[in-house]
């Protein structure tokens, strides 16, 4: 037998014949977490209904070059339950945290060092971390190899770290995933119907963020921020000194408390999608910046304004009218890219204001190279806020060593004691910190409509189910020109009421969109959704539809991936009684056309759609 069949053979044998050290459940008991000790290491497995999700896998905290996971002896754990709810931003308005948990004490055996390995068993995955306690005066060095062995005939979507977070997925067999390094979250679709699966972080403070290594075993290896090689942007935009700096792995003083590995677990797209374990595992707002929580009054999500991809006179008087434009949209906010360095202090005050007075909060863009320091941070946000701008837009972050995630929560700190909100791009995944942080309003993060080279239509429908799943994402949706590829100007549209996003910045200039004659239906569009059903037929890269709920009015949002496709939608999400509809339909020529009626829950939606379609319904009772 091959020496790396052999090996994975082994693997099992030994994780089979070992005693379980852990087994949790989730509440409705769909989802089994298991850890399994054996002489040698420490494993873990996770089942949805009995069908494995992740195969047994080798645990790996690796402190000071010692992995505590090889020749560990395990104690009793202590378990606990959660169960509760919150208000979020996103998919929906109500996040829900109920799972069983548990403590497992562990003790590596020849240095003596003691860790817990904590895990929680939701109803729609698991999460779990490494704790390894140690003195506050103590410094000491973490990495991790934590691996996850999906399934054998599964099938996976992911993209590579080259751009770092923006880059084009692709489809992957289970026999083609190798050794190359994939960006998170890693979606896959398990054999057999079983469903559905993703990984991902959550709860990622004062550590690096992780990618995922395949191997040739057909599996995934975690590696931190400092091993990930340097991406394209970063060294676009940063000196040699800076790759090395952040190649070097990262002291934590005092005890370590690894962000949560996160495997979500479901029979559908829809529970995948509705998933809430990222920002369950990340910690509260502080009432100290947020004392009523998301609804502090200066946290405000909203729809933007943007002229960066779709023309505009790019000086102070354009900018002046792209904010009256945005308050004829009835828009929250204009984001503006570095021309605005370039004004005096009374022209920023006087843009700042007459944003204002549209309605329009002003988001200033920066590079965050110019932001490293906390004397640079308070005189950049002194600045804005002497202006009155809302918030800003830091670009270029490209890297995610503990250097740099620890840079997120400062620039969050500083903006949230000034009332502020913010825009990350050239950012990492999300992994919850906008739970955390409420005035992080969105971040990129993702190939979005800035890319120019991107295929859209089998791009769309697969980040819908990949990136999306870590949290909301600055795509930047909808334009009306050649940016949209191989799309339908509905599914542009569609789109907009698909990619989540509490600050939804629209690609199209605004003036095409007040000329769209879908104008009275994008202007309705909310940036945040109180509920979020993913309707079937939906596949990854293959199709979505999305039927979504702001207050009593319905969006039924398709888009259709690269193939043409019949299908029929029934509306049995809708209340009883009947419902206003206008639906966005594309023509036969290049736009759209309204077409108006009436329909109930008993009704349903022919779409005979072509490659790239799309078709976006408002319902209101």
């Amino acid at each position: 037998m091959p020496a790396k069949l052999l090996s994975l053979a082994a693997l099992c044998v030994t994780a089979a014949a070992a005693s379980d050290a852990l087994v949790l459940t989730s509440p409705n008991g769909a989802i089994r977490f298991r850890i399994v000790a054996d002489p040698q290491r420490l494993f873990y497995d996770v089942a949805l209904r009995g069908k494995p999700v992740i195969d047994p896998s080798p645990l790996a905290i690796i402190v000071d070059g010692v992995n505590l996971c090889e020749a560990a002896r395990t104690g009793k754990p202590a378990t606990y339950k959660t169960n509760t709810t919150y208000p979020t931003y996103g998919v929906h308005a109500i996040a829900t945290d109920k799972s069983n948990g548990a403590r497992l004490p562990a003790t590596h055996i020849a240095s003596g060092t003691s860790f817990i390995i904590e895990a929680h068993a939701y109803d729609n995955g698991v999460a779990f971390r490494y704790l390894v306690p140690g003195p506050s005066d103590r410094s000491r060095v973490p990495d991790e190899a934590t691996v996850f062995r999906i399934p054998a005939g599964s099938t996976a979507w992911y993209h590579d770290v080259e751009g770092h977070y923006e880059g084009d997925y692709h489809k992957y067999t289970y026999e083609q995933i190798g050794p190359s390094l994939a960006a998170p979250p890693v979606t896959f679709k398990l054999p057999d119907g079983a469903g559905y699966g993703s990984i991902t972080e959550g709860g990622l403070r004062h550590y690096a963020g992780m990618a995922l290594e395949g191997t040739a075993g057909h599996s995934f290896r975690a590696v931190l921020g400092h091993a990930e090689p340097v991406s394209y942007p970063f060294a676009l935009r940063y000196e040699k000194a800076d790759w090395e700096r952040l190649a070097i792995p990262a002291a934590i003083q005092g005890p370590i408390a690894t962000p949560w590995r996160v495997v979500l677990a479901g029979a559908d797209l829809n529970t995948l999608v509705n998933a809430d374990i990222v920002t369950n595992v990340s910690d509260p707002p502080d009432p100290k910046y947020f004392p009523q929580g998301l609804e502090t009054p200066w946290l405000k999500p909203g729809r933007a304004v943007w002229r960066y991809l779709d023309g505009g006179q790019n000086n102070f008087e354009g900018m002046k009218e792209f904010s009256r434009l945005a308050g004829q949209l009835g828009f929250e906010y204009h984001v503006v890219e570095g021309l605005w360095r370039g004004w005096s202090p009374e022209q920023l005050k006087e843009f700042c204001d007459y944003s204002r007075q549209q309605g329009v909060g002003a988001i200033l863009w920066a590079f965050r190279r110019d932001l490293g320091t906390a004397e640079q941070r308070k005189a950049f946000f002194d600045r804005l806020e002497r202006a009155g701008a809302a918030g800003a837009k830091i670009d270029f972050f490209d890297h995610e060593a503990k250097e740099v995630v620890d840079l997120y929560e400062d620039l969050l700190r500083e903006a949230a004691a000034r009332h502020m909100v913010l825009d990350f791009h050239g950012a990492n995944k999300p992994t919850g910190l906008s739970r955390t942080w409420p005035n992080e309003l969105t971040r990129e993060g993702i190939r979005g409509m800035e890319s120019s080279r991107s295929l859209r239509a089998e791009h769309q429908t697969t980040l819908l189910f990949g990136r999306m799943l870590a949290g909301g994402a600055d795509y930047t949706p909808m334009h009306f020109g050649a940016r949209r590829h191989d799309t339908t100007i509905a599914n542009q549209i569609a789109s907009a009421a698909m990619i989540t996003s509490p600050l939804l910045v629209y690609a199209a200039n605004p003036t095409a969109i007040l000329a769209s004659p879908a104008a009275e239906v994008i202007k309705s569009i909310p940036s945040v959704w109180d509920e979020t059903i993913v309707l079937p037929p939906s596949e990854i890269g293959e199709f979505a539809a999305y039927a979504r709920r702001r207050g009593t009015t319905w969006f039924l949002a398709v888009m259709n991936g690269p193939a043409p496709r019949q299908v029929d939608l029934p509306l049995t999400f809708l209340g009883s009684g009947k419902y206003q509809s206008v639906e966005v339909r594309d023509t036969a020529g290049d736009t759209v056309e309204l077409k108006r009626g009436e329909s109930t829950r008993a009704a349903s939606i022919h779409l005979d759609l072509p490659a790239g379609g799309g078709l976006l319904v408002r319902l209101t009772p």
